[in-house]
């Protein structure tokens, strides 16, 4: 009975990350990545690779920490398991003149060898892994022993990770999966990735949101972003309402703008790892 029941609360992690899969090629999500290129660069300034380090970037998104190595002359390749990303990812470099790989991949089963990259990095992307512990087994696995390991993960606490707190009271999260913003807490990375590294430096950093109004980042948002545009879509117009005014009140608790327009600092964590 025990193991049966057991069976039955276990994540069915291919359904799970079949309909993540679908949630981020919904709405447009280059739209809002495009806005946080700055982190990815400041990622690459943290890491300091030299030249022709190789480098792989996990959950690349439309390619912001991949773009930000490719300009220091690494040898990148961008890995997502969501097509239509990695396309925009792959026209932004062209038009940046970045020679850069891309690849299909699933971050919790890599198509990569073990230790093939000198750094493994992710922006705001492999923390969103349903089986998560599954996806930092994999991040060590394919850096080689000496490299580096850098990530941006949003904390629990700041805005965008209070967000995402929001969101789970309207769309209930699947059965026995973490909150993604576990990967900005340093309890948990240093449980995953200290038994296998020489290194952990954690610094907390913030990506200030600025919009025109917080009208118009519930509309970006709700338009753009996988998560919220696909929440909008599952909700009745009295759910929607409620949402709207959920996210505006979570607006309010961190805008430092006094003229109507939105600035809002959501911290992060900027993390690098060392493997041993």
């Amino acid at each position: 009975m025990t193991v049966a029941a057991h069976a039955v609360e276990s994540p069915d992690y291919a359904v799970i990350k079949a309909k993540q899969n679908a949630a981020w090629a919904s709405g447009d999500y280059a739209r809002i990545g495009t806005t946080l290129q700055i982190v990815g660069e400041t990622l690459a300034e943290a890491m300091d690779l030299r030249p022709g380090a190789s480098v792989l970037d996990v959950a690349a998104g439309n390619g912001n920490a991949t773009l930000a190595f490719a300009r220091r002359w690494c040898r990148v390749t961008s890995s997502d398991y969501v097509d239509a990303l990695l396309s925009r990812g792959r026209a932004r470099a062209e038009a940046d003149g970045q020679e850069v790989t891309f690849r299909i991949a699933d971050a919790e089963q890599l198509p990569f060898a073990d230790a093939s990259f000198d750094a493994v990095v992710s922006t705001f992307g492999v923390m969103f892994t349903p089986n998560q512990g599954k996806a930092a087994s994999e991040l060590l696995r394919v850096c080689r022993p000496g490299g580096m390991i850098g990530m941006a993960n949003w904390t629990p606490e700041g805005f965008i990770g209070q967000v995402f707190k929001g969101l789970s009271k309207h769309i209930a999260p699947p059965a026995g999966v973490n909150s993604p913003a576990l990967w900005g807490t340093k309890p948990w990375i240093e449980q995953q990735f200290g038994p296998k590294a020489r290194r952990i430096a954690i610094d907390s950093k913030a990506f200030v949101f600025r919009y025109r109004s917080p009208e118009h980042f519930v509309e970006v948002f709700r338009a753009y972003y996988g998560p919220v545009h696909k929440a909008f879509l599952a909700l009745d117009p009295a759910g929607q309402a409620t949402l709207t005014k959920d996210l505006y009140a979570t607006i309010a608790s961190f805008n430092t703008a006094t003229d109507g327009t939105m600035r809002v600092p959501s911290a992060y964590a900027e993390i690098v790892i060392t493997k041993a």
